[in-house]
């Protein structure tokens, strides 16, 4: 097949980030199949597009051999408005490229949300080329963005509902991540259950079982000054639904242990974070820029516990938190700040524990537990890594993905 994907955020190699579609591409073009991405020019936590040259438009092939076409975008800052202009300005030049670049037949288009408005381009690229789309939703948008406080005016919220009943409406199938989106879709949103298919984030064992048999995490350690350190580490964005405001008051409550977060990653919150660490004089939190997929695998060996951490929020109850599959690949237990689905995937697999979000007091009781219990991270380590490979194998769940929209 000829598959055009739309993906905003798509990662450029040894870019940080989810890499949900990056792996996705990589297996479907050795499965034989053709992938043409539109993608933006800036990275979801970061705005610089300098390697671009100023070029309205930027086609190069990855190293996956996947033919990547970047759009022009706006530069964003943390204002919402300035994130709407940019996630707008990317319809228009996305538009364009599937108008004058993209001049191969496909067979069918994927559009993976959010933003929403992605999907203004897959309409009309999908009425223009006469071609079935597939809408993927990553996240429940606006649910999202209204409960974490980003998306306020009341004008926008209802335009933004109306969008996202059509874009259902347009679809030929939609994917959604997580089995509590379907539920959503299909008894609140009304979309016919044999619309949805679920395909959730995954383990990339290409990565991790390379390197569990291979690295030496020592030096990392070293390098930083962790050895004889309990290292809880963070992979992800610094931003307003992230809430990392609790890793900092819980280390607060630290100080008397040999704990150290590390947090790697970057976004709107990061420089209120660092200020806020300097304010308290906290030695036990350690920040570091975003990385690439294989080095962000060597920092988590170099760890003992994942941290997956999000808003109090009743929408995040419904997602999966991508940077978990990436612990439990690598034999971590997880400490899940994050009720639901999330909370329901580890207490199953018995691979970490849960922690109440925004409750800084059992967030620390949970860290001193696994302190005076050390077997319990080993154990829980090895439950996670057999519990993701046998459900959330990200080369079976793009196989799977490939058999479903093979068969539209």
């Amino acid at each position: 097949m000829r598959i055009l994907l739309i993906h905003q955020f798509f990662l450029e190699d040894h870019e940080g980030g989810g890499s949900r579609w990056n792996e996705m591409t990589r297996i479907w073009t050795e499965e034989g199949h053709e992938m043409t991405v539109l993608a933006g020019m800036t990275h979801y936590m970061e705005n610089s597009k300098v390697k671009y040259d100023d070029k309205y438009f930027h086609v190069s092939r990855n190293r996956d051999s996947v033919k990547v076409i970047r759009c022009h975008v706006t530069t964003s800052s943390k204002t919402f408005s300035s994130r709407l202009w940019s996630f707008l300005s990317f319809v228009v030049s996305g538009t364009l490229a599937g108008l004058f670049i993209t001049k191969e037949k496909y067979d069918m288009i994927i559009v993976t949300s959010p933003p929403l408005f992605v999907g203004l381009i897959a309409i009309f690229l999908g009425w223009w080329k006469k071609i079935p789309f597939v809408f993927e939703v990553r996240d429940l948008w606006p649910e999202s963005a209204i409960e974490t406080g980003v998306l306020k005016n009341s004008y926008l919220i209802r335009f933004s509902f109306w969008f996202e009943k059509l874009m259902y409406q347009k679809a030929k199938r939609i994917c959604v991540l997580t089995p509590a989106f379907q539920e959503i879709l299909i008894k609140q949103k009304q979309v016919p259950a044999d619309k949805i298919v679920c395909i959730p984030n995954g383990a990339d064992f290409i990565f991790s079982d390379k390197l569990l048999t291979s690295f030496d995490p020592y030096p990392i350690r070293k390098t930083h000054n962790l050895e004889d350190k309990f290292v809880i580490i963070y992979v992800g964005a610094h931003g307003i639904a992230n809430d990392l405001i609790q890793v900092v008051e819980t280390a607060e409550l630290l100080v008397d242990t040999n704990v150290v977060f590390m947090l790697i990653g970057n976004g709107s919150e990061k420089k209120n974070l660092i200020d806020e660490i300097n304010r308290r004089q906290l030695k036990n939190i350690l920040f570091f820029d975003s990385v690439s997929k294989n080095e962000v695998f060597k920092y988590i060996l170099a760890s003992d516990v994942g941290l997956s951490v999000l808003k109090k929020t009743e929408i995040f109850k419904t997602i999966y938190s991508n940077k978990t599959f990436d612990y439990l690949s690598c034999k971590k237990p997880v400490l899940m700040v994050i009720d639901g689905v999330s909370r329901k995937l580890i207490e199953e697999a018995d691979a970490g524990l849960f922690v109440e979000p925004e409750n800084a007091q059992d967030f620390a009781h949970k860290i001193r537990f696994y302190l005076a219990n050390p077997a319990l991270i080993d154990r829980q380590g090895e439950n996670g890594y057999s519990y993701v490979k046998n459900h959330f194998d990200r080369e079976v769940l793009a196989k799977t993905y490939l058999k479903y929209i093979g068969d539209m």
